[in-house]
């Protein structure tokens, strides 16, 4: 029985074979990933020390940004604001990994399954792939994120509960088992779908420079990493400020303030008001362009080379 090819059937065939042969191997984003974390850490960590403290202080300890960073410079020295940089250190870097690389492997499956008559994928497709990113790393950055959240808000030596990142799992898990050290996971998951406007936005900003300007792809990286990482933060901050919030509660569930995503909206609201969602932004979106363009430029750079 014999089987003709139709030309649109020809088509995809080739498209296809070309993406075969001109894609990276699936496995490739995971090791890149890792060269964005080391990056993205070593530059943007003292601003999130600041953020955090201003999401998650009394009402009346710091009185902005620059108090905060005074206060802590004054008290702690400049080792203060790279307190709990061990987690992320080692949390970025598998958080980046899984992050960009569960990114460049959705990529490609997106492309191959819902677009396969298409020599590039569209923006839906990055919009879709940047989703499944966020959901997909945010069960390794829960747990991540607590234990750094936990260190950072150590002011002093009256409130300093635990020595460091290994201490703080163990008496998560001492307390609360399992579902305190993933007390975070759900607010994870909700301030990562955020994800759309950020590698929704690093596409739309990649094919204007490449059509616009003359910059190399190095440069194109830079800039559209560090502008697509500012238009995700303005998006997701109040989730954030959630997140952070519920990060920090008692992990006695007994003692617990929030029990529900919920309540931690409504506490935020009740003690500042809608500026509470914003509280930190500042020290956020400083830090979100330089540690971001650098971790991506970090990230394409290593694809490039390992391809």
């Amino acid at each position: 029985m014999s089987y003709a090819v139709t030309d649109k059937e020809d088509n995809i065939l080739d498209l296809q074979e070309h993406h075969d042969k001109s894609a990276p191997p699936r496995y490739v984003g995971f090791i890149a990933g890792m060269f964005s974390g080391v990056t993205k850490n070593a530059v943007g960590h003292p601003f999130d020390t600041v953020k955090v403290r201003l999401q998650t202080s009394p009402k009346g300890q710091f009185k902005g940004p620059m108090d905060c960073v005074f206060q802590t410079f004054k008290r702690e020295g400049f080792r203060g604001f790279y307190k709990g940089f061990t987690p992320p250190l080692v949390g970025w870097v598998l958080m980046d990994s899984v992050m960009l690389g569960s990114l460049h492997v959705y990529r490609r499956t997106v492309h191959e399954q819902l677009f396969p008559d298409q020599k590039k994928l569209p923006l839906l497709g990055h919009i879709i792939a940047g989703l499944g990113s966020g959901l997909t790393v945010s069960f390794v950055a829960a747990p991540i994120e607590q234990f750094k959240a936990r260190l950072q808000v150590q002011y002093d030596a009256k409130s300093r509960i635990y020595t460091g990142p290994l201490d703080v799992a163990a008496k998560l898990y001492k307390v609360s088992g399992i579902r305190g050290i993933y007390s975070g996971l759900l607010s994870t998951m909700i301030f990562r779908t955020n994800f759309i406007f950020w590698w929704g936005s690093y596409e739309i900003f990649t094919e204007w420079f490449k059509n616009n300007t003359k910059m190399s792809n190095p440069s194109i990286n830079f800039w559209a990493g560090g502008l697509s990482a500012t238009v995700f933060w303005i998006f997701a901050y109040p989730a954030d400020v959630v997140k952070q919030t519920i990060m920090t509660d008692s992990p006695i569930r007994s003692e617990k303030k929030f029990k529900r995503w919920s309540d931690a909206v409504k506490y935020i609201y009740n003690e500042r008001g809608l500026k509470g969602f914003t509280r930190g932004f500042g020290p956020s979106i400083l830090r979100s362009f330089p540690a971001n363009a650098a971790a991506l430029a970090a990230f394409e750079a290593a694809m490039r080379f390992l391809h």
